[in-house]
């Protein structure tokens, strides 16, 4: 068995603190063995055996680390990037893991050349019910598929003050969750023909998008993306209907939820999800029942990564995912912009 991963975490507000760090440290395969923050006497607190630096040169410079958390503020994800894998450290970089499709390619384009992982923290194809949409569709059960529906809507009417509410800064829905959403909808389809968006700020006050809708297409099918924060009453997470049935599940998987309260991997409740409903029509066969939704499993993530850096095992998300998944934000934008549909080419 290989020695545990050793990793270090740049940034540890939202995404260090609650969606990197505690899954690292869950997942059998990896540690928190340094932090860089402001927030030191938080991040010692939660991390005793961790050593707490001031700032990113520090934490490239600390002994034996392997591989290197980006968790900051968007517009700062490629330089810090480029700057671990220069040092030669392994990356991982959470989403959006660049601002344009181009930076994605630089980085993927340099971790290839030093021999290293860039690995876009594209963690929500983990989610339970995302794993289970995912298998129900690869068994066949629902048919060939022709409509295929995500939605990552909440209510929040209120535009806090945080760079996640700049749009210069990367911020917006488009950014935030819409990496998310089209990250899955590339792994269960490929890539699309076209792109068809529409991107608003709707909230009062809003300087960022806060509605987003794709379509992709795919010839066969229309994928829809959708993401809100003016839905006082949530539609399906997921609406998917085929020649054979149809699948639909409510509400988000409990992960993020749960990592927020404080609960950890490893607890018997984590990741535990409400079933989908299913019917399946096939001649006289029409049957409508409840559909068990897989459990969450965000400690994968960081298991593969440390299957991949040490086994050499491929990782499951590539640099190639990451660049498409920029690709389309860019002609969501331009869809927008010139209203109409546009047709995908992938930058290489």
């Amino acid at each position: 068995m290989s020695s545990a991963l050793k990793v270090g975490v740049m940034g540890y507000g939202l995404a260090g603190a609650t969606f990197h760090a505690p899954v690292i440290e869950h997942c059998g395969r990896a540690e928190v063995t340094a932090i860089a923050t402001s927030q030191a006497e938080r991040a010692q607190a939660d991390y005793p055996n961790a050593r707490i630096v001031a700032d990113f040169d520090a934490l490239l410079a600390v002994d034996g680390l392997e591989c290197v958390v980006v968790a900051t503020p968007n517009d700062t994800h490629f330089d810090l990037a480029q700057r671990a894998l220069s040092a030669g450290k392994h990356v991982v970089v959470d989403k959006p893991v660049t601002l344009s499709s181009r930076d994605a390619r630089t980085l993927a384009d340099l971790a290839r050349q030093k021999g290293l992982l860039f690995a876009p923290f594209h963690n929500r194809r983990w989610d339970g019910d995302f794993m289970t949409v995912r298998a129900l569709i690869e068994s066949g059960r629902l048919g060939r598929i022709t409509h295929y529906e995500s939605h990552f809507d909440r209510f929040r009417p209120k535009v806090p003050q945080r760079w996640r509410e700049e749009e210069a800064r990367g911020g917006g829905l488009l950014f935030d969750l819409g990496p998310h959403l089209i990250d899955q909808a590339l792994t269960l389809f490929g890539a699309p023909q076209t792109v068809t968006a529409f991107v608003k700020a709707h909230r009062d006050h809003a300087h960022a998008p806060d509605y987003v809708h794709l379509v992709l297409g795919y010839g066969d099918k229309e994928v829809i993306l959708h993401a809100s924060a003016l839905a006082a009453l949530e539609p399906p997470r997921f609406a998917i209907h085929g020649t054979r049935g149809s699948y639909v599940k409510n509400g988000l998987d409990t992960q993020e939820d749960q990592l927020r309260a404080g609960m950890r991997p490893g607890n018997p409740e984590f990741g535990k999800n409400p079933a989908g409903l299913l019917r399946e029509v096939d001649g006289d066969l029409d049957l409508r029942h409840e559909f068990a939704t897989k459990d969450g499993a965000y400690i994968e993530f960081y298991s593969a990564l440390a299957a991949s850096i040490q086994d050499g095992k491929p990782f499951p998300v590539t640099p190639q995912d990451a660049v498409d998944t920029m690709t389309i934000i860019e002609l969501a934008i331009q869809s927008d912009r010139e209203g109409r549909r546009v047709e995908f080419a992938r930058l290489r």
